[in-house]
């Protein structure tokens, strides 16, 4: 990954106003005697002593970072674009009241088709499913420029993060416990609960390869993807709605469980029932929730990418794309 992304990251970024760090995460292979001999001068190394996972690693290499007013998470398998950063940086420094935001995400082998992980900007629909323009479930649409436009979104894609420092610790960072999957959204909600907005800026590009970690159907990425979800609702729902909407999804989870036992899937529905049980047992440790709590506090906008079905949508009415559900979103 390494040996493949980081050469056009440094060639593509300003090095008038950034910096390139890598934060290694416990390797054993030979990925800093690489960023050592390749890039002497351009690349500034954190090394940490075993595996923190996504959230941890990050979280660590953030507040080492001291003196930047703006970080960017960037993954190992983002290809960056001539401009990308200057174009955030530019955004940000225009809207103090943008608290992150991401650029426009194409598949890296498919670059005029949208990448899974962030497309163009993503919401959370009335069940707690994220989505994004441009990719609904597996389905990415092709780029024709039908989402060009800046907008708000309820999260942005932790492949390319770009955030305010100082409001990236005081929301608390990214969960640790999720380990990886759903944090970066999880880390949304809360900027949001603290006033801030998040937007997609599509005029910045990178080309994301996605699944560099874990593939698609892996079990592990199953069971995250889970049990984060819940743990995700449960720390930010309003008390009012939240035992319901929790008790519809796992409701909605089950159905999933059946469809990978129906279709001989047995790893993958384990790794839901894995999820719940863990669930159960590790939402007890959020006792000092984020954010206001009261029943009118939540934090979910009231429009209709909140109120949408998602899955009603995408399986019954058979509407893949995101402009077919909302036809106005789209620039074409």
């Amino acid at each position: 990954m390494l040996r493949e992304y980081l050469p056009q990251v440094v060639r593509t970024t300003d090095a008038a106003i950034s910096r390139v760090i890598v934060a290694d995460n416990g390797s054993t292979d030979d990925s800093l005697a690489y960023v050592r001999s390749t890039f002497p001068d351009e690349v500034g190394i954190m090394s940490f002593d075993k595996n923190y996972g996504f959230a941890e690693g990050y979280n660590r290499a953030i507040a080492l970072a001291d003196g930047y007013e703006y970080v960017v998470l960037l993954n190992s398998d983002v290809a960056t674009a001539d401009g990308w950063d200057r174009t955030l940086l530019d955004y940000m420094d225009s809207y103090p009241d943008c608290g992150a935001c991401q650029p426009k995400f194409l598949s890296y082998r498919n670059k005029d088709t949208f990448e899974y992980a962030g497309a163009c900007g993503g919401y959370l629909d009335r069940n707690g499913y994220p989505y994004c323009r441009g990719r609904i479930f597996g389905t990415c649409e092709r780029d024709h420029g039908q989402y060009d436009s800046v907008a708000d979104v309820f999260w942005a894609s932790g492949a390319c993060f770009f955030v305010r420092r100082g409001l990236y610790i005081s929301a608390g960072g990214l969960d640790s416990a999720f380990f990886a999957h759903m944090e970066e959204i999880d880390l949304c909600w809360r900027i949001h609960l603290a006033g801030y907005r998040v937007a997609a800026v599509p005029s910045a590009v990178v080309y994301h390869l996605g699944g560099g970690s874990l593939p698609a159907e892996n079990p592990r990425k199953t069971y995250l993807n889970f049990r984060n979800n819940l743990l995700m609702l449960h720390k930010n729902l309003p008390a009012s709605c939240r035992r319901g909407k929790l008790f519809r999804r796992r409701l909605l989870d089950t159905l999933a469980w059946a469809k990978y036992v129906l279709t001989f899937d047995f790893a993958n529905a384990a790794a839901i029932l894995k999820a719940h049980r863990d669930f159960a047992r590790m939402r007890t440790s959020y006792i000092d929730l984020p954010g206001p709590r009261s029943a009118d506090a939540g934090i979910l906008p009231d429009d209709a990418r909140s109120r949408i079905n998602i899955l009603f949508s995408y399986y019954v009415l058979r509407r893949r794309r995101f402009s077919q559900i909302f036809p106005s979103c789209d620039n074409s």
